[in-house]
């Protein structure tokens, strides 16, 4: 269970000796001062040395004809590991903020210079050490603890990449388990390193090519009593969960050796079969959720959080029954991936990879705004990764949904000269996804709305063509929607329709008493109405069609509304905070949903 992403261990916490303290005096006023180097930016010096682990593993299982490594499996756990990473920005005080708080306010021992001496730091590792027992242990048997912890478990190999396989959701819950140290006085800088230390260790158990250890094994963390536990056999499941050391297993009664004559089995008894790192983290919530929803008694709708994963309360099950597991039935998750996809996978991976450091390096300073907006680039840009290699999108579409975050990141950071290349590109680059697409009735009224598009996109990049660029848009939802009538009837929802009606009208009343210009309000009528129809017939479409690609072509249009209104309140009423993070956000999913929807939908 470790990673270069320690899990948010460091959580933002600035390494610095003076952090050991709330403040600094200086001048008769308390001041913090500025560290050299970030944990982000830690992180990102690391993260080369791993690589080169990885890179060695590989070229010693090859050597072995032991090879342990997928490339699909391996981009996708270094993938999550990533994702892990860049959300832990946005969730400093989960850990380390309410440490420090509960450590300045009601620490046993504070102030005390006990803990910076060498007892001190061995007795806070160990301590440590002790707490995290617990907590993994608890993430392996508490249902809403797993939820998080399942993500270091879902692959089905085992290699050094999988110590990087981390969950973006353990800051949520992880932190309490830590408090006690705090309670204790162990300073928030000592509390970061031995947490640092503690993960850190784990990298390197995290692998097939080092066997038994000896009397090691038995006292220590290793690669072979950690292969236990990441196994699913009937004798190792749940067992080893130790960090550093195994004290703790024998103490409590988890410890099990690995027994060469019954092999590991890697991965989950549930296993994931998918590389999208969005459902990786979210499966197992989304599954108690369900039975907490169809659970009839409120007891039972609670007891599925808090009891062991697998349980069930009995009324589901009876229901909703599920297959129960079978080590020999259990097959690899290996969906096809031609040559063509693992080169570009490798040089998307690769891009990445440096947008992940980029973001690193300079997210502890940067506004909340700017870490946001590349958040999403880079969430898209690892969905994606993970979707083209499981064949669920194309390459074309890779780049569609790729563009599409840049020109909205480069918006909301003011890189004017990169916006301006990223916004027109975004059309083009689906231009050509429908030009290559296999012909299919209705093409040239889907071209003609991303031309439109992009005469629109280019109309209001510049300064005073905001009309030729409502009539531009106008024309696409005009082409859209004659593309949407051909393969539905007219306004098969009356629904749809009332509900669009409604917010149309009401956006169009807070701009009318908003400040909207007397001269605007017939040209914005008539926009508004034509999106409207656009959006009523897609959804009407949905309705009918009932498919997952005409419910991707109804979400887009929904996009298309809240965008077009955040722009008009934006620019009419009053100005929204990082209002091109979520214009252009809500746009290019808006775009990339009809694209991708309509192009499916005429499979």
């Amino acid at each position: 269970m470790a990673s270069f992403c320690t899990q948010g261990a460091a959580a933002r916490l600035r390494v610095d000796a003076h952090d050991a303290h709330p403040a600094t005096a200086h001048n008769g006023h308390f001041a913090r001062p500025r560290p050299a180097v970030s944990p982000s930016q830690i992180i990102v010096l690391a993260t080369p040395v791993f690589l080169l682990l990885i890179a060695i593993e590989c070229v010693v299982g090859w050597r072995r004809g032991r090879n342990t490594y997928r490339l699909d499996d391996a981009l996708s756990s270094i993938g999550l590991g990533m994702l892990s990473q860049v959300s832990a920005v946005f969730t400093p005080l989960l850990k380390i903020g309410i440490y420090t708080a509960v450590h300045s306010r009601f620490a046993l021992l504070p102030d005390t210079g006990f803990w910076t001496t060498l007892p001190g730091w061995l007795l806070a590792l160990l301590a440590y050490d002790f707490l995290y027992y617990w907590n993994h242990r608890l993430g392996h048997t508490v249902a809403v603890f797993w939820a998080a912890h399942v993500v270091h478990h879902q692959s089905q190999d085992y290699n050094l990449s999988t110590a990087l396989r981390q969950p973006s959701s353990y800051p949520l819950l992880g932190w309490v388990f830590y408090l006690p140290l705090a309670l204790a006085g162990v300073p928030p800088l000592v509390f970061v390193v031995v947490g640092l230390i503690d993960l850190l260790y784990q990298f390197w158990i995290h692998t097939e090519q080092i066997g038994s250890l000896g009397r090691f094994d038995r006292w220590f963390a290793s690669p072979s009593n950690h292969r236990v536990h990441h196994a699913v056999n009937d004798r190792y499941v749940d067992k080893n969960y130790g960090g550093i050391l195994m004290l703790w297993d024998h103490l409590f009664g988890s410890f099990e050796p690995e027994d060469p004559r019954e092999p590991c089995v890697y991965g989950t008894r549930h296993p994931l079969n998918s590389w999208d790192p969005v459902w990786a983290n979210a499966e197992v919530y989304g599954a108690l959720a369900q039975d907490a929803w169809r659970a009839q008694r409120w007891r039972d709708k609670l007891r599925v959080w808090l009891k062991p994963p697998g349980w069930r309360p009995a009324d589901v099950a009876a229901r909703c029954p599920r297959p129960a597991f079978d080590i020999d039935t259990l097959g690899r998750y290996a969906p096809p991936m031609p040559r063509a996809v693992a080169v570009f996978a490798t040089l998307q991976f690769s891009a990445l990879l440096g947008g992940v450091a980029a973001f690193l390096w300079q997210a502890d300073t940067a506004p909340l705004a700017h870490n946001l907006a590349w958040f999403t680039v880079l969430l898209a840009g690892v969905w994606s990764l993970g979707a083209v290699l499981q064949g669920r999108i194309g390459r074309g579409e890779v780049l569609l949904i790729v563009c599409a975050a840049l020109s909205m990141a480069t918006a909301t950071v003011d890189a004017t000269a990169a916006h301006r290349l990223f916004k027109p590109l975004t059309m083009l680059i689906a231009l050509a996804i429908v030009a290559r697409a296999p012909a299919q009735p209705g093409r040239a009224w889907l071209l003609a709305a991303l031309a439109a598009s992009l005469v629109g996109d280019v109309c209001l990049m510049l300064d005073g063509l905001f009309i030729p660029g409502l009539v531009a848009f106008l024309l696409a939802h005009i082409a859209y929607t004659g593309r949407l009538r051909l393969d539905a009837p007219w306004l098969a929802s009356r629904r749809a329709l009332w509900a669009v009606a409604a917010v149309g009208l009401g956006v169009y009343a807070v701009l009318w008493t908003g400040g909207l210009p007397a001269d605007l309000r017939a040209p914005v009528a008539v926009y508004v109405g034509a999106l409207g129809l656009m959006a009523a017939q897609a959804m009407g479409r949905a309705t009918v069609r009932g498919d997952r690609a005409a419910w991707m072509v109804a979400g887009g249009a929904a996009c298309f509304m809240v965008s077009d209104a955040l722009l008009a309140l934006n620019r009419f009423v009053t100005p929204l905070p990082a209002s091109d993070l979520w214009v252009l956000g809500s746009y290019g999913a808006a775009q990339c949903l009809l694209v991708m929807g309509l192009l499916r939908g005429s499979r």
